[in-house]
């Protein structure tokens, strides 16, 4: 199964991430029109947000903290996130609903 937030990109992925900074707790909800909806307890103040996106993919994926990169959107909710995993092995890993 395909999924809109998902592509390859050389041996590694793409995701594109909709934020949601300063929630209750980090998880991943579900899909956000075409991106992958994740909330975040860090705020969104000097970087800790991104940080806080890149290691919970980390975690979630697997794969070391160096192997998942921000690659647009540092400012943005919106963002581009490159993982060092390819897209087949990565899509089973990510819990949603």
């Amino acid at each position: 199964m395909t999924r809109p937030w998902l592509r390859a990109d050389g041996n590694g992925c793409v995701i594109t991430v909709h934020v949601q900074p300063g929630a209750k707790r980090t998880e991943i909800v579900g899909e956000h029109g075409d991106a992958l909806k994740i909330r975040l307890a860090a705020p969104p103040v000097d970087g800790k947000a991104n940080e806080a996106l890149l290691s919970f993919l980390a975690k979630t994926l697997s794969v070391s903290r160096r192997a998942v990169e921000l690659r647009a959107g540092a400012s943005s909710r919106r963002k581009l996130v490159a993982v060092d995993l390819p897209a087949a092995e990565a899509l089973p890993l990510i819990p949603i609903a």
